[in-house]
């Protein structure tokens, strides 16, 4: 799941792990990435690879050679991660590297002892979806730990610089050629189960790095400016800010209401919005992260 293992975020947050750590925030961190990566040993070994299944990036490489060598799927994975080890610490740093290699090692041990086990079923839709379930929760943990378990993004940034692609380009068609792989050396019915693991996987990796209780940044313009942020207040218990503004046909000033909110208020908030000014422009954003401030929801009595 290389496209979503460095993030700018994660990047950022990797630079910043270089501060001295405390004892109990290694230990938490070496605990999530160690259930992070006994996760996608199980998700690879008892699901996806008897099942004949990959997913995209350097796991997917390495499923399809250890089914063409025979030779356990951990192995590849060590070998072909170990190389952008040193190219993390390079870019990203030394904490980045080392809850990486410990990841990997964890995850390489995982799979060499989880090889014998029978897989829990052979539907391949049961596996796939299964599969990517487990896969992706334990590739979020290792991501939001601080580590990664694939190495294509690494890549990618770097063949970036030389060609015209973004970074997202380049990861999207390596896995689909890597996908596409499994129809040739599978059978193409495998090919599209293994698109289903990779899709179910990219989407709970978004999940366990962000959480169920997502944010969100709302943008209100209206004449009422101050009914809608009271409201919001009281009954939302969401503080908002009122930004100053001019539009661009009619150079009036204007009122803007930011404020963020969970994914779980959205609905409530476009109830308020447009009980209070129907006519009000409303614009709703994704946020990744939100820190500081007084974001903490208020008491509402």
């Amino acid at each position: 799941m290389a496209d979503q293992q460095l993030s700018a975020e994660q990047r950022t947050a990797f630079q910043l792990h270089h501060k001295k750590m405390t004892k109990s925030t290694l230990l938490r961190r070496s605990v999530f990435l160690f259930f992070g990566a006994v996760l996608m040993s199980v998700g690879l070994e008892i699901f996806l690879v008897p099942n004949r299944i990959i997913d995209g990036g350097i796991t997917g490489i390495s499923i399809i050679l250890s089914y063409l060598t025979h030779v356990q799927v951990g192995i590849f994975l060590t070998i072909l991660n170990l190389p952008f080890l040193y190219i993390g610490y390079k870019m990203i740093g030394k904490t980045f590297a080392l809850s990486t290699f410990f990841a990997i090692l964890v995850m390489s041990i995982g799979t060499a002892l989880l090889h014998p086990v029978p897989p829990l079923t052979i539907d391949p839709l049961l596996a796939a979806v299964f599969g990517g379930i487990i896969l992706g929760i334990g590739v979020g943990m290792v991501i939001r730990f601080g580590g990664s378990l694939d190495g294509t993004e690494i890549v990618a940034i770097l063949v970036s610089k030389k060609i015209p692609f973004s970074v997202g380009e380049i990861v999207m068609f390596f896995n689909l050629f890597i996908l596409g792989s499994a129809g040739f050396v599978y059978s193409w019915d495998r090919a599209m189960y293994s698109l289903i693991a990779y899709f179910i996987a990219y989407k709970m990796i978004d999940v366990t790095i962000e959480g169920f209780d997502e944010s969100k940044s709302v943008w209100i313009i209206s004449d009422s400016f101050r009914s809608i942020g009271e409201a919001i207040l009281d009954r939302l218990g969401r503080g908002v800010t009122y930004l100053e503004g001019e539009g661009g046909f009619s150079g009036d000033t204007k009122k803007v209401i930011f404020c963020v909110i969970t994914r779980l208020e959205e609905a409530k908030l476009k109830s308020i919005v447009e009980e209070l000014d129907p006519g009000a422009f409303l614009a709703v954003g994704n946020i990744h992260d939100v820190k500081g401030g007084r974001f903490k929801k208020r008491d509402i009595h």
